[in-house]
C-alpha cells in the first residue's frame, strides 16, 4: 500500500509524478529543483539553488512528518560537477551527523535550466 505525500509549501508536481510517496515505511521524495513555490521561479546561482531544493525537500519531509534526520539516501544532479563543492557546503548544513548515503553525478540537462535537482529517500522507523 503506499500513499501520497503533498504540500503546496515544496512547487507542485510538473509532470505525472508525486511530490513523494510513502510505502513500507519509506518516503521517497521526487527529485526536487528550486522552484520557489510562491513565485513558481527559480534564484539564480548555484548557492541559491542549492537552498531552495534543500527547503523544498523539507517542506515535503515535514509533510510526512519526518525531518533531515530520516533521510538515509540521497542523489544530487548538477549541471555542472564543478559546482559540486559549493553544493557540498550547503548540503552539510542540512546533514550534520549520521549522514545519508549519497550519489552525485554531472548531467548534460536538467529541466527548467535548473543547475541542481535533489531526491531523498527517508525512513519513518
Amino acid at each position: 500500500m503506499k500513499q501520497i505525500i503533498s504540500t503546496p509549501n515544496a512547487p507542485q508536481a510538473i509532470g505525472p509524478y508525486s511530490q513523494a510517496v510513502e510505502a513500507n515505511g519509506f518516503v521517497f521524495v521526487s527529485g526536487q529543483i528550486p522552484i520557489v513555490p510562491a513565485t513558481g521561479q527559480m534564484p539564480d546561482g548555484i548557492e541559491a539553488q542549492t537552498e531552495q531544493v534543500m527547503r523544498n525537500i523539507g517542506a515535503i519531509l515535514e509533510a510526512a512528518g519526518l525531518t533531515y534526520s530520516n533521510v538515509v539516501k540521497t542523489t544530487v544532479l548538477l549541471k555542472s560537477i564543478a559546482d559540486f563543492a559549493t553544493m557540498n557546503g550547503i548540503y552539510a548544513k542540512y546533514f550534520t551527523a549520521d549522514c545519508p548515503a549519497r550519489a552525485a553525478f554531472e548531467v548534460a540537462a536538467l529541466p527548467k535550466g535548473a543547475l541542481i535537482e535533489v531526491e531523498v529517500i527517508a525512513a519513518k522507523n
